[in-house]
Protein backbone atom coordinates (compact mmCIF):
# COMPACT_ATOMS: atom_id res chain seq x y z
CA UNK A 1 0.00 0.00 0.00
CA UNK A 2 1.24 3.69 -0.99
CA UNK A 3 0.85 6.46 1.27
CA UNK A 4 -0.03 9.43 -1.22
CA UNK A 5 0.56 12.80 0.53
CA UNK A 6 -2.31 15.59 -0.38
CA UNK A 7 -0.96 17.74 -3.38
CA UNK A 8 -1.37 18.44 -6.64
CA UNK A 9 0.97 15.70 -7.64
CA UNK A 10 -0.72 13.52 -4.68
CA UNK A 11 -4.17 13.87 -6.09
CA UNK A 12 -3.38 13.11 -9.88
CA UNK A 13 -1.81 10.02 -8.56
CA UNK A 14 -4.35 8.94 -6.98
CA UNK A 15 -6.83 9.96 -9.77
CA UNK A 16 -4.25 7.97 -11.80
CA UNK A 17 -4.12 4.64 -9.83
CA UNK A 18 -8.56 4.92 -9.63
CA UNK A 19 -8.57 5.62 -13.85
CA UNK A 20 -6.39 1.78 -13.97
CA UNK A 21 -9.75 -0.15 -11.97
CA UNK A 22 -7.18 0.81 -8.35
CA UNK A 23 -8.57 1.11 -5.21
CA UNK A 24 -7.73 4.47 -3.00
CA UNK A 25 -8.70 5.53 0.14
CA UNK A 26 -9.34 9.23 0.64
CA UNK A 27 -10.51 11.59 3.45
CA UNK A 28 -13.79 13.24 3.15
CA UNK A 29 -14.98 15.60 6.06
CA UNK A 30 -16.83 12.68 7.09
CA UNK A 31 -14.56 9.35 7.55
CA UNK A 32 -12.37 8.02 5.42
CA UNK A 33 -13.77 6.61 2.11
CA UNK A 34 -12.32 3.88 0.09
CA UNK A 35 -12.84 4.42 -3.56
CA UNK A 36 -12.78 3.22 -6.98
CA UNK A 37 -13.99 4.38 -10.03
CA UNK A 38 -17.89 3.94 -10.21
CA UNK A 39 -17.64 3.43 -14.10
CA UNK A 40 -15.63 0.35 -13.38
CA UNK A 41 -17.27 -2.89 -12.32
CA UNK A 42 -13.46 -4.30 -11.94
CA UNK A 43 -12.71 -1.66 -9.29
CA UNK A 44 -15.99 -1.56 -7.79
CA UNK A 45 -16.31 -5.48 -7.33
CA UNK A 46 -12.52 -5.25 -5.30
CA UNK A 47 -14.27 -2.93 -2.77
CA UNK A 48 -17.17 -5.11 -1.98
CA UNK A 49 -14.25 -8.67 -1.51
CA UNK A 50 -11.75 -5.75 0.14
CA UNK A 51 -14.50 -5.26 2.69
CA UNK A 52 -16.24 -8.11 2.54
CA UNK A 53 -19.41 -6.35 1.87
CA UNK A 54 -23.20 -8.11 0.85
CA UNK A 55 -23.61 -7.40 -2.66
CA UNK A 56 -27.20 -6.21 -1.23
CA UNK A 57 -25.59 -3.19 0.39
CA UNK A 58 -25.31 -0.46 -1.78
CA UNK A 59 -22.70 2.31 -2.00
CA UNK A 60 -22.52 6.02 -2.12
CA UNK A 61 -21.78 7.60 -4.90
CA UNK A 62 -19.57 10.77 -4.49
CA UNK A 63 -19.58 14.04 -7.01
CA UNK A 64 -17.48 17.09 -6.97
CA UNK A 65 -21.06 19.10 -7.76
CA UNK A 66 -24.82 18.97 -7.76
CA UNK A 67 -24.40 19.43 -11.34
CA UNK A 68 -22.65 15.93 -11.68
CA UNK A 69 -25.02 14.83 -9.57
CA UNK A 70 -28.08 15.36 -11.25
CA UNK A 71 -25.98 13.61 -14.22
CA UNK A 72 -26.75 10.34 -12.55
CA UNK A 73 -30.10 10.80 -10.00
CA UNK A 74 -33.64 12.04 -10.80
CA UNK A 75 -33.76 15.15 -8.20
CA UNK A 76 -37.13 16.16 -7.19
CA UNK A 77 -38.52 18.75 -4.65
CA UNK A 78 -37.19 17.43 -1.66
CA UNK A 79 -34.07 16.27 -3.05
CA UNK A 80 -33.63 19.37 -4.68
CA UNK A 81 -34.08 21.56 -1.81
CA UNK A 82 -31.70 19.58 0.46
CA UNK A 83 -28.76 19.57 -2.33
CA UNK A 84 -28.75 23.45 -2.08
CA UNK A 85 -28.97 23.97 1.45
CA UNK A 86 -26.18 20.95 2.50
CA UNK A 87 -24.10 20.32 -0.01
CA UNK A 88 -21.24 20.41 -0.39
CA UNK A 89 -21.53 18.35 2.63
CA UNK A 90 -21.99 15.69 5.05
CA UNK A 91 -25.61 14.39 3.64
CA UNK A 92 -25.82 11.68 1.55
CA UNK A 93 -29.35 12.08 -0.46
CA UNK A 94 -31.24 8.76 -2.45
CA UNK A 95 -33.01 9.20 -5.43
CA UNK A 96 -34.56 7.33 -8.55
CA UNK A 97 -31.08 6.88 -10.81
CA UNK A 98 -30.74 8.04 -14.25
CA UNK A 99 -29.75 5.25 -17.36
CA UNK A 100 -25.93 5.83 -17.22
CA UNK A 101 -22.42 4.11 -16.61
CA UNK A 102 -21.91 4.20 -13.16
CA UNK A 103 -22.11 0.14 -12.59
CA UNK A 104 -25.22 -1.74 -11.36
CA UNK A 105 -23.40 -3.34 -8.20
CA UNK A 106 -22.88 0.05 -6.98
CA UNK A 107 -26.10 0.58 -6.55
CA UNK A 108 -26.76 -2.83 -5.35
CA UNK A 109 -29.14 -3.30 -8.45
CA UNK A 110 -31.44 -1.23 -7.05
CA UNK A 111 -33.55 1.51 -9.01
CA UNK A 112 -32.05 4.27 -6.54
CA UNK A 113 -28.97 5.71 -6.37
CA UNK A 114 -27.38 7.47 -2.94
CA UNK A 115 -25.52 10.55 -4.03
CA UNK A 116 -23.04 12.74 -1.95
CA UNK A 117 -20.96 16.06 -2.60
CA UNK A 118 -18.48 16.26 0.08
CA UNK A 119 -16.98 19.36 1.38
CA UNK A 120 -13.94 17.87 1.74
CA UNK A 121 -11.65 19.84 -0.92
CA UNK A 122 -9.24 16.91 -1.12
CA UNK A 123 -12.12 14.66 -2.33
CA UNK A 124 -13.77 17.22 -4.40
CA UNK A 125 -10.29 17.63 -5.97
CA UNK A 126 -10.32 13.64 -6.63
CA UNK A 127 -13.15 13.52 -8.32
CA UNK A 128 -13.08 16.62 -10.17
CA UNK A 129 -9.33 15.08 -11.78
CA UNK A 130 -10.50 11.75 -12.46
CA UNK A 131 -13.33 13.34 -14.00
CA UNK A 132 -15.93 10.64 -13.21
CA UNK A 133 -17.91 9.94 -10.12
CA UNK A 134 -16.30 7.93 -6.91
CA UNK A 135 -17.99 4.97 -5.56
CA UNK A 136 -16.91 4.96 -1.82
CA UNK A 137 -18.33 3.03 1.36
CA UNK A 138 -15.87 3.46 4.54
CA UNK A 139 -12.77 2.17 4.51
CA UNK A 140 -12.52 -0.31 6.90
CA UNK A 141 -13.87 -4.15 7.04
CA UNK A 142 -17.51 -4.44 6.60
CA UNK A 143 -19.10 -3.92 9.52
CA UNK A 144 -16.29 -3.17 11.64
CA UNK A 145 -15.25 0.10 13.56
CA UNK A 146 -14.95 3.23 11.11
CA UNK A 147 -12.00 4.84 10.34
CA UNK A 148 -11.50 8.62 10.51
CA UNK A 149 -7.62 9.15 10.01
CA UNK A 150 -5.01 7.61 7.86
CA UNK A 151 -3.54 5.70 10.37
CA UNK A 152 -6.15 3.82 11.37
CA UNK A 153 -6.74 2.99 7.32
CA UNK A 154 -3.69 1.98 6.88
CA UNK A 155 -3.86 -0.70 10.06
CA UNK A 156 -7.11 -2.04 9.34
CA UNK A 157 -6.36 -2.72 5.83
CA UNK A 158 -3.12 -3.01 5.04
CA UNK A 159 -2.06 -3.91 1.54
CA UNK A 160 -5.36 -4.97 0.45
CA UNK A 161 -5.78 -1.82 -1.00
CA UNK A 162 -3.31 0.50 -3.73
CA UNK A 163 -2.90 3.48 -1.94
CA UNK A 164 -4.09 6.31 0.95
CA UNK A 165 -4.24 9.64 0.05
CA UNK A 166 -3.30 11.25 3.32
CA UNK A 167 -5.74 14.32 4.40
CA UNK A 168 -5.50 14.15 8.12
CA UNK A 169 -7.87 13.05 10.20
CA UNK A 170 -11.46 13.75 9.36
CA UNK A 171 -12.84 16.61 10.53
CA UNK A 172 -16.75 15.43 11.95
CA UNK A 173 -16.00 11.80 12.54
CA UNK A 174 -19.13 10.56 11.78
CA UNK A 175 -20.83 8.85 8.52
CA UNK A 176 -23.00 11.29 6.45
CA UNK A 177 -26.67 12.10 7.59
CA UNK A 178 -29.03 10.02 4.73
CA UNK A 179 -32.33 10.63 3.85
CA UNK A 180 -34.40 8.93 1.06
CA UNK A 181 -35.66 11.10 -1.83
CA UNK A 182 -36.93 8.33 -3.79
CA UNK A 183 -40.37 8.35 -2.51
CA UNK A 184 -42.91 10.98 -2.08
CA UNK A 185 -42.63 11.48 1.48
CA UNK A 186 -38.94 11.67 2.29
CA UNK A 187 -37.51 10.09 5.33
CA UNK A 188 -33.73 9.78 6.98
CA UNK A 189 -31.88 6.00 6.48
CA UNK A 190 -28.75 7.15 8.90
CA UNK A 191 -28.38 9.74 11.18
CA UNK A 192 -25.15 12.14 11.46
CA UNK A 193 -24.19 15.41 11.79
CA UNK A 194 -26.96 17.49 9.90
CA UNK A 195 -30.00 15.74 12.71
CA UNK A 196 -33.24 14.69 12.20
CA UNK A 197 -34.47 18.79 13.39
CA UNK A 198 -32.37 20.72 10.26
CA UNK A 199 -33.86 18.06 7.84
CA UNK A 200 -37.47 19.08 9.27
CA UNK A 201 -36.65 22.71 9.47
CA UNK A 202 -35.38 22.48 5.93
CA UNK A 203 -38.50 21.08 4.03
CA UNK A 204 -40.80 22.61 6.20
CA UNK A 205 -42.46 19.46 7.98
CA UNK A 206 -41.61 16.85 10.07
CA UNK A 207 -40.22 12.77 8.75
CA UNK A 208 -38.85 10.85 11.61
CA UNK A 209 -36.08 8.75 10.98
CA UNK A 210 -36.41 5.38 9.77
CA UNK A 211 -32.84 3.56 10.98
CA UNK A 212 -33.90 0.07 12.09
CA UNK A 213 -32.80 -2.68 9.46
CA UNK A 214 -34.85 -2.90 6.72
CA UNK A 215 -35.53 -5.82 4.78
CA UNK A 216 -34.53 -4.64 1.46
CA UNK A 217 -31.10 -2.35 2.03
CA UNK A 218 -31.06 1.18 0.26
CA UNK A 219 -28.51 2.87 2.24
CA UNK A 220 -25.04 1.84 4.27
CA UNK A 221 -25.43 2.30 7.78
CA UNK A 222 -28.74 0.08 8.47
CA UNK A 223 -27.53 -3.45 8.70
CA UNK A 224 -28.20 -3.68 13.01
CA UNK A 225 -24.41 -5.24 13.90
CA UNK A 226 -22.50 -2.38 12.43
CA UNK A 227 -19.53 -0.36 13.32
CA UNK A 228 -18.06 -3.01 15.93
CA UNK A 229 -14.64 -3.01 17.34
CA UNK A 230 -13.17 -6.59 18.36
CA UNK A 231 -14.18 -5.99 22.27
CA UNK A 232 -17.37 -5.98 23.65
CA UNK A 233 -19.33 -3.10 24.51
CA UNK A 234 -21.57 -2.50 27.20
CA UNK A 235 -23.55 0.93 27.13
CA UNK A 236 -24.73 3.28 29.57
CA UNK A 237 -22.29 1.89 32.24
CA UNK A 238 -22.70 4.85 35.26
CA UNK A 239 -19.97 3.28 37.73
CA UNK A 240 -16.79 2.16 36.25
CA UNK A 241 -14.55 0.41 38.68
CA UNK A 242 -10.25 0.33 38.84
CA UNK A 243 -9.69 -2.28 36.08
CA UNK A 244 -12.12 -1.28 33.52
CA UNK A 245 -11.83 0.35 30.35
CA UNK A 246 -14.33 3.33 30.58
CA UNK A 247 -15.33 5.55 27.37
CA UNK A 248 -16.74 8.56 29.30
CA UNK A 249 -18.52 11.87 28.29
CA UNK A 250 -17.83 14.53 30.60
CA UNK A 251 -14.56 14.77 33.42
CA UNK A 252 -13.03 11.24 32.80
CA UNK A 253 -12.56 9.70 36.44
CA UNK A 254 -9.21 9.42 38.15
CA UNK A 255 -7.56 5.70 38.14
CA UNK A 256 -9.93 4.33 35.47
CA UNK A 257 -8.12 3.70 32.09
CA UNK A 258 -10.08 5.13 29.05
CA UNK A 259 -10.82 8.09 27.76
CA UNK A 260 -13.28 10.93 27.33
CA UNK A 261 -14.93 11.56 23.88
CA UNK A 262 -15.60 15.09 25.10
CA UNK A 263 -13.95 17.10 28.46
CA UNK A 264 -16.74 19.71 28.24
CA UNK A 265 -20.08 17.29 27.48
CA UNK A 266 -19.83 19.02 23.44
CA UNK A 267 -21.74 16.64 21.39
CA UNK A 268 -19.86 17.58 18.01
CA UNK A 269 -16.65 17.02 19.74
CA UNK A 270 -17.67 13.74 20.80
CA UNK A 271 -19.02 12.84 17.47
CA UNK A 272 -15.18 13.53 16.18
CA UNK A 273 -13.71 11.58 19.04
CA UNK A 274 -15.99 8.55 18.94
CA UNK A 275 -14.59 6.12 16.09
CA UNK A 276 -10.55 7.30 16.89
CA UNK A 277 -11.23 6.58 20.81
CA UNK A 278 -12.90 3.21 20.19
CA UNK A 279 -9.89 2.25 17.94
CA UNK A 280 -6.98 3.15 20.61
CA UNK A 281 -9.38 1.66 23.25
CA UNK A 282 -10.06 -1.60 21.08
CA UNK A 283 -6.26 -2.02 21.27
CA UNK A 284 -6.03 -1.53 24.80
CA UNK A 285 -8.49 -4.23 25.88
CA UNK A 286 -6.40 -6.51 23.27
CA UNK A 287 -3.36 -5.21 25.52
CA UNK A 288 -5.45 -6.24 28.70
CA UNK A 289 -6.77 -9.66 27.59
CA UNK A 290 -9.89 -8.64 25.34
CA UNK A 291 -11.66 -6.56 28.28
CA UNK A 292 -15.13 -5.11 27.45
CA UNK A 293 -15.18 -1.50 27.16
CA UNK A 294 -17.39 0.28 29.17
CA UNK A 295 -18.95 3.21 27.49
CA UNK A 296 -20.52 6.33 29.52
CA UNK A 297 -24.60 7.61 28.53
CA UNK A 298 -24.53 9.68 25.86
CA UNK A 299 -27.42 12.12 25.36
CA UNK A 300 -29.90 11.70 22.88
CA UNK A 301 -30.16 15.34 21.32
CA UNK A 302 -28.70 17.16 18.11
CA UNK A 303 -25.66 14.85 16.64
CA UNK A 304 -25.83 12.80 20.10
CA UNK A 305 -28.90 10.47 18.42
CA UNK A 306 -26.25 9.87 16.16
CA UNK A 307 -23.61 8.99 18.48
CA UNK A 308 -26.22 6.60 19.98
CA UNK A 309 -27.68 5.18 16.97
CA UNK A 310 -23.45 3.78 16.46
CA UNK A 311 -22.80 2.53 19.97
CA UNK A 312 -25.80 0.66 19.50
CA UNK A 313 -25.28 -1.13 16.52
CA UNK A 314 -21.76 -1.75 17.78
CA UNK A 315 -22.93 -3.06 20.62
CA UNK A 316 -24.76 -5.73 19.06
CA UNK A 317 -23.36 -9.37 19.08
Amino acid sequence: MKIITNSVEGIKEAAEILAGDGVVAFPTETVYGLGANAFSKEAVTKIYKIKGRPSFNPLIIHVDSYEMARQYGVFNKSANILAQKYWPGPLTIIVKKRESDVVVSATAKLETIALRCPSNIIARKLITELDKPIAAPSANKSGKLTCTSPRDVFAKLKNSIDAILDGGDAELGLESTVIDCSLERPSILRLGNITSEEINSCLDYSIAPSIKTEKQIKSPGQLLKHYSPEADLILNANRPRQGDIFLSFGPHPKEIDGLTLTESKNLVEAAKNLFTFLHKLDRLSKAKGGIPIKVAPIPTNGVGAAINDRLIRAAER
